[in-house]
């Protein structure tokens, strides 16, 4: 924003957002990162499986708006781990349609759809954890926020065992929480 001074009053989002990443600890990534990205890539240019990716997606998509949608309940949500477990085995046996080096938009559309399946199960997973409802997660089981229980935020860790979920606490600075109304 410095080599821009003309636009220093309209751009004080992202000059914060610089500011803030300028000093933000990251995680590095993994000597062998690299390496596990070409192992995952040349994976799936190897599947010969019966298995159709966008048939795969469409179904996630099916289980993902009926199940955990704008008002979730806990049976139904359980039902799509159910079936988002099911479709990660099916996506174990995906075939690649296009083995080409260049502009592999199947190759592309694998990749997406195994991070889809990760993300929604996490996704799911949470909402079912979280016994509230609060901004845009409704819960019809628990229509009520929880602020002594539930004024935190979420995070969630993969580990072999499943999901892990831990919390930090919500910092509360200008604005105070209050119960969204219709």
């Amino acid at each position: 924003i410095d080599q821009l001074p003309e636009y220093r009053d309209i751009l004080p989002a992202g000059a914060a957002a610089v500011a803030f990443l300028r000093g933000a600890e990251t995680p590095s990534l993994p000597d062998d990162a690299a390496d596990l990205a070409r192992e995952k890539i040349q994976n799936l240019f190897l599947k010969n499986g019966k298995e159709s990716p966008a048939a795969i997606q469409g179904e996630l998509q099916e289980a993902m708006t009926a199940g955990c949608g704008v008002f979730r309940v806990e049976k139904e949500m359980k039902d799509v781990l159910g079936k988002i477990s099911d479709l990660k085995e099916r996506f174990r046996n995906i075939r690649a349609l296009d083995r080409g080096l260049v502009f592999n938009l199947d190759l592309l559309e694998a990749i997406e759809l195994g991070n889809l399946l990760e993300f929604s199960e996490i996704i799911v997973a949470g909402a079912v954890n979280r016994k509230e409802s609060r901004g845009a997660h409704y819960r019809k089981d628990f229509p009520k926020r929880d602020d002594e229980n539930w004024l935190k935020h979420t995070l969630a860790w993969r580990e072999e065992g499943g999901i892990r979920f831990d919390y930090k606490p919500v910092r509360i600075t200008k604005y105070q929480p209050m119960e969204r109304k219709y």
